[in-house]
């Protein structure tokens, strides 16, 4: 299995997971022409996608939809409080719409696809567990780690794993009061800290692949995102666990050897 990050900050966010002749994005919160630049990077267009996993409503994650709809028929699998929102919001997009349900798999693909419920100030935004040649987690956009979240990262053997804020940086920067308050919360954004403690758990369960995705580009760096999590693994007896920084925009892309 091989990962792409075309874009992983809050000003977009798009992940290309590739696997023989299947292509499964997750998200699409580009432009489509940003899009079509970064699968023509892998030879590829959207007429070859076989699905699009679609984590919650907000922009950054969903920007290329109509577009994207207009000009292919590619199936987009999302949960159905999601899905509704965009029915009502993006008309054209209805036939391509495919209501999905947490802890429930389904396949797309050559991909075993499982949504897991993520806490976030978007109802019914989710991860994803992809399982094929090996298996992989995508969990962004969450304000505190669940036990849901744990059980589904669990024993995957990479995952995409959100490192929003610094929590200095962010107490000490310029957003407003009730922004920080929303960032913070546990229906907000991950702290590298917090990401720190989820990856020592994922790495004591095998995942020896780790992308740090989501970080804010006011609130965060990627050397301090980087720092805290690869202290944290080395501290616990991991370091051998790969860390790597998406990008805000390029494509950082890396095979996902089964660990198993």
């Amino acid at each position: 299995m091989r990962v792409s990050l075309f874009a992983s900050s809050s000003s977009g966010n798009c992940t290309l997971l590739s696997q023989g002749e299947s292509h499964l994005l997750i998200d699409a919160g580009v432009s489509l022409r940003r899009l079509r630049a970064a699968l023509s990077g892998h030879g590829l267009g959207p007429e070859d996608l076989c699905g699009v996993l679609i984590t919650h409503e907000h922009t950054d994650h969903t920007a290329a939809l109509p577009m994207l709809c207009r000009h292919c028929s590619v199936p987009l699998y999302a949960p159905r409080t999601v899905a509704n929102h965009l029915r009502g919001s993006m008309p054209g997009i209805e036939g391509l719409l495919r209501d999905i349900a947490p802890f429930e798999p389904f396949s797309v693909g050559s991909f075993t696809v499982t949504a897991f419920p993520t806490p976030h100030d978007a109802e019914g935004s989710v991860g994803y567990r992809v399982e094929g040649e090996g298996s992989f987690g995508f969990c962004t956009d969450c304000g505190c780690v669940t036990e849901d979240m744990l059980d589904m990262l669990r024993g995957c053997d990479g995952a995409v794993i959100e490192a929003n804020h610094d929590t200095d940086l962010l107490c000490d920067g310029p957003y407003p009061v009730y922004l920080k308050r929303r960032i913070l919360s546990e229906r907000g954004h991950l702290s590298n800290e917090c990401c720190a403690a989820l990856a020592v758990e994922l790495a004591r369960c095998g995942a020896r692949t780790l992308i740090l995705g989501h970080l804010s580009q006011e609130n965060n760096r990627p050397a301090l995102a980087r720092e805290a999590v690869c202290g944290a693994l080395v501290r616990a007896g991991f370091p051998a666990v790969q860390v790597e920084v998406g990008p805000v925009w390029g494509d950082l892309s890396l095979e996902i050897p089964p660990c198993r």
